[in-house]
């Protein structure tokens, strides 16, 4: 057995500590709640946004990859390089759908751009308006029933087909210039992986 040690007194030059008084408790008490809902409440909330931004982004990008024809909006950057698809400024009525198999991918987009923005665009491919054959709809057929396009109707329609060497992708261009101020171009990029 230990023998119990003695209690040490104080230091004679140091002044007793004055009884604590009901307020300081009350002080001292609402202090260290405060401490505790810090450091367990701010993680916690940290870690619930951060789970709804995660959840969100998920769904985000189920809908995008689920889609079942022409999307509205710019195709990304990264699908317009990859498909080489230098869609013009200024551009509207624009809209995209991509698909990809172990085969084939392919990137389908409509836009409505003016004259400056159709060359730009066609110059951006390597080819100009001189390769556009008048009557020649060079989308086929199951490629327009994918993105929905019917590519009929008034206007002067005129096509091209710019075939490269894999893995650069072939491109399908069908252009109405039924108003030729402002001709819509529809577009089929696809590509071998």
């Amino acid at each position: 057995m230990t023998a119990a040690l003695p209690r040490q007194a104080a230091p004679p030059d140091e002044p007793r500590r004055p009884p604590e008084t009901p307020g300081h408790k009350a002080r001292r008490r609402a202090l260290t709640l405060l401490i505790i809902v810090l450091l367990i409440g701010v993680p916690a909330g940290y870690l619930v946004i951060s789970a709804n931004q995660s959840r969100n982004s998920g769904k985000d990008k189920e809908s995008k990859y689920s889609a079942t024809g022409l999307t509205e909006g710019w195709p990304s950057k990264v699908q317009r390089r990859l498909y080489q698809v230098p869609v013009p400024h200024p551009a509207d009525t624009i809209a995209y759908y991509e698909t990809n198999n172990w085969k084939t991918s392919r990137l389908y987009v409509q836009f409505r751009t003016n004259s400056a923005g159709l060359d730009s665009f066609l110059e951006g491919m390597g080819v100009n308006r001189g390769d556009l054959k008048k009557d020649d709809i060079t989308i086929t057929a199951r490629d327009r029933k994918i993105s929905g396009w019917t590519l009929s109707g008034p206007g002067t329609w005129s096509g091209l087909t710019h075939k490269q060497k894999n893995p650069a992708p072939t491109q399908d261009v069908v252009v109405n210039t039924a108003d030729p101020n402002y001709p819509m171009v529809y577009v089929v990029s696809r590509t071998v992986p």
